[in-house]
């Protein structure tokens, strides 16, 4: 056998020195020439989870550090924010009604009520455990730690208070918190305080009691374990994450492509300004012939223009005299500032910024500068990432807190559901809702309108998805307050009744 073996690799190394691009090109597998050509790149084979365990907690820390300072990073997180969140995600109750056995009336005045009850927690600061954000900001707050930590958690707990109906609330929850107890190593059910059952499934996160980077802590930190789902199936913790690898516990943050990208382009342009504007400084230098400050000047002279000479520091300030050492003088190279360079150099780092980031340059960088049409495609560009994103929202954090905000009001009495408990089937029915935020906007408002109401009059779609598309309205509350504008102008004497003939669409005649 041994000698079997010692011929077989004989004839390999024959082989690859057979080659000049090795055996696995001979072979077609081509490992020897990626080898050659990546002698120093040597990634290695990991699960999600392992390589979260050498990467995360400095990714978390970098991408925080340029959303604080780099405006590149700040601008990218709130414009992602800005869009996707905007003034918040609205509820409109869809429920089945064929299930539930109601009519349309008796589904539209359901419906109505239960908007406004949920609507009345929402606007409130109570909301929020520590009343201080609403259900809106509490999205946004949501997005925006996710952007930058990678991930981010919502218990979903109650609290009672004075003279205030609902006890349902909401805590948002920051990544680091969720940790593993007293600095454990992970294993292979635990990691970075998530459990796991055999299957997989998370089961329940180790919350500490404070963030390990907190300052001043009255007392050593403890962790609390919190099950995702109770035993009635009830959810008491919300994790947000985008899940890019199977297995993966938790998430990366948005910036993690582009950390090194970023912190270069924000070096370079700060270099560009401090060059800038020393170039721009215009100061005056004094120097002395050795010989004159020998002779003509008395000691005491002499020390004065030695300590103040000595004192400066190389910062150079418009308008400043600045006394040098006898014999010193000043070589000024040309600077060449500002750099005719800088723009487009900036501008094509900046363009690989944003496909790290999804999104067109022109929207990260806030400057549309081309055609009509090239300025829309990229915005009809970030939006098909920004309705993919909404949806995501809507789906982990806002209909979840919806649904478990319904229960609470059903068993409390605020809200009338019948078999809302009885049967899994109804209580999914009772639940049903779309989430709507704010609409894009129009570069051109009127080729816009012209264009909704082209689709429309085909029949491509209605007023409605038109209203939500706009601005992220409600049909039914617009076609009210509609309805009460026409009735009060025609009542009013400024509009005349429309009228109709046959044959005829109905005209609508003001007068003057």
């Amino acid at each position: 056998m041994g000698k079997r073996r010692a011929a077989m690799a004989k004839e390999l190394n024959r082989l690859t020195m057979a080659s000049p691009l090795g055996f696995g090109a001979m072979t077609g597998t081509g490992r020897i020439a990626q080898q050659t050509r990546f002698s120093t790149w040597r990634p290695m084979v990991q699960d999600a989870d392992s390589v979260a365990q050498f990467e995360l907690a400095d990714s978390r820390a970098f991408s925080r550090d340029l959303v604080r300072t780099s405006p590149v990073a700040a601008g990218a997180i709130q414009t992602r924010t800005s869009h996707i969140v905007g003034s918040g995600l609205s509820l409109q109750s869809r429920i089945d009604a064929a299930e539930l056995g109601l009519s349309d009336e008796e589904a539209s005045e359901w419906q109505t009520l239960t908007e406004r009850r949920f609507n009345f927690w929402a606007r409130s600061d109570f909301a929020d455990v520590a009343g201080e954000l609403n259900f809106y900001e509490q999205q946004e707050l949501s997005l925006r730690s996710h952007d930058e930590s990678g991930d981010v958690f919502m218990l979903l707990t109650r609290k009672q208070r004075n003279n205030w109906p609902f006890e349902f609330a909401t805590q948002i929850i920051e990544a680091d918190r969720i940790s593993n107890p007293q600095g454990k190593p992970s294993t292979a059910t635990l990691t970075d305080g998530i459990e796991r059952a055999i299957d997989g499934e998370p089961v329940r996160a180790h919350i500490a009691k404070f963030h390990p980077g907190k300052l001043f802590a009255d007392a050593a930190n403890t962790w609390t374990p919190v099950e995702f789902r109770s035993t009635s199936g009830r959810r008491n913790l919300l994790h947000l994450k985008h899940v890019k690898r199977p297995g993966q516990t938790r998430g990366m943050p948005l910036l993690d492509p582009i950390i090194s990208t970023i912190k270069q382009l924000t070096r370079y342009s700060e270099a560009e300004v401090d060059a800038a504007v020393n170039s721009a400084a215009l100061a005056l230098f004094m120097t002395m012939d050795p010989e004159a400050f020998r002779d003509v000047l008395t000691e005491a002279e002499q020390a004065r223009v030695l300590s103040a000479a000595s004192e400066w520091d190389g910062a150079v300030e418009s308008g400043k005299a600045i006394n040098l050492m006898p014999g010193e003088s000043i070589t000024s190279p040309t600077p060449g500032r500002p750099n005719p360079n800088f723009d487009p150099f900036f501008g094509a780092m900046l363009n690989i910024c944003a496909m790290g980031l999804g999104m067109p340059k022109e929207v990260l960088a806030k400057a549309f500068n081309a055609s009509y049409s090239a300025s829309r495609a990229a915005l009809m560009d970030a939006w098909r990432t920004w309705k993919i994103e909404r949806a995501w929202l809507a789906a982990k954090v806002c209909q979840p807190v919806y649904e478990e905000w319904l229960a609470d009001s059903v068993a409390s009495g605020i809200i009338n559901a019948p078999g809302f408990f009885a049967d899994p089937f109804i209580r999914a029915a009772w639940c049903q809702a779309s989430w709507t935020g704010d609409g894009p906007g129009a570069l051109d408002p009127m080729k816009e309108a012209m264009a909704a109401e082209r689709r429309m009059a085909i029949g491509q779609t209605t007023l409605a998805e038109e209203i939500i598309a706009y601005d992220g309205g409600d049909f039914e509350s617009k076609h009210r307050q509609r309805a009460r504008e026409v009735a009060d102008r025609v009542r009013d004497g400024l509009q005349a009744p429309a009228a109709t003939t046959p044959g005829s669409q109905v005209v609508t005649q003001l007068v003057n």
